[in-house]
């Protein structure tokens, strides 16, 4: 018997990196998956996003843990495409248990000043309204059931303290805090727990492609992930002697929250991230 077993989980961004992760994760442990993925690209991204054929592979994994998979393409900035995502997904697996609010991106890095409107739009369009618009979507169907259930926010440390180049994300991800806290007491009566996870830098393609080295290095030009020097400054960001987390870290946070063991945990702020929240610091640009 897995701990979440019979259960049905509602995933964002689980196209591949955490919110597939989260997804093969919860299959594991006996969970059946309604999973959307946006599957083009957002203009002001600066690396490539999810391919449907990610999502093909997000599929074959969670079935070859013997569960289901219903996988939709669809936006979070689209509450129509999410709404109806919702339906089908319990149509055919007949219930809704777990939400995992995961779909993100970085669209840019610089001093908040220097943003774009289009990044800055961007950005909480789809890091801080998608997880609203996601809630909008799933949390009727939870309440009509009436049997309670688990909401997950994928949050970030940068939700919780400053970092500098990233003010939109920071924003963002802040808001996400913000909202687990308001959604945790409006549901809670209802017997619903909303809980958010904290993790510092993900080996995801999020993070592991050259925009992000280019500035994990200082700024130098032709950065890449794997280059020493990036490596050290990623490390430095931690109290432990680690430069990133998996993805797998997170999900297992994700799977102690959705799972009955958390049962009364609601409201909370669940943190992985190597000690980071002591000593964290994005370095500047040169």
């Amino acid at each position: 018997m897995g701990r979440v077993s019979g259960k049905v989980a509602f995933i964002t961004g689980v196209a591949r990196g955490q919110g597939r992760s989260h997804a093969v994760r919860l299959a594991e442990e006996g969970a059946d998956i309604i999973g959307v993925d946006i599957c083009e690209q957002i203009d002001t991204v600066p690396y490539p996003l999810a391919s449907t054929e990610d999502l093909e592979e997000t599929v074959r994994l969670v079935e070859k843990t013997g569960r289901r998979m219903v996988a939709i393409q669809a936006d979070v900035r689209d509450t129509t495409a999410l709404e109806a995502a919702v339906m089908n997904g319990v149509g055919q697996l007949g219930r809704l248990d777990i939400v995992v609010a995961n779909a993100c991106n970085i669209n840019g890095f610089g001093p908040a000043w220097t943003l774009t409107e289009q990044q800055w739009d961007d950005m909480l369009a789809v890091g801080l309204t998608g997880v609203w618009k996601t809630i909008k979507a799933t949390v009727p169907t939870l309440l009509t059931q009436n049997e309670g259930g688990s909401v997950i926010l994928i949050s970030s440390t940068a939700g919780i303290a400053a970092e500098v180049n990233v003010a939109h994300y920071v924003a963002a991800k802040s808001g996400v805090s913000g909202l687990m806290r308001a959604l945790s007491a409006e549901l809670a009566p209802h017997s619903i727990r909303v809980n958010s996870v904290h993790p510092t830098n993900v080996r995801t393609p999020m993070l592991e492609n050259d925009a992000i080295a280019e500035l994990f290095s200082g700024g130098r030009e032709g950065a890449r992930f794997s280059d020493p020097d990036v490596t050290k400054a990623f490390k430095d960001l931690s109290s432990m002697p680690v430069p990133y987390v998996e993805s797998v870290d997170v999900s297992n946070a994700v799977l102690y929250l959705a799972s009955d063991e958390a049962r009364y945990v609601t409201g909370a702020m669940q943190i992985v991230d190597l000690g980071a929240l002591s000593v964290y610091k994005i370095p500047h640009q040169s």
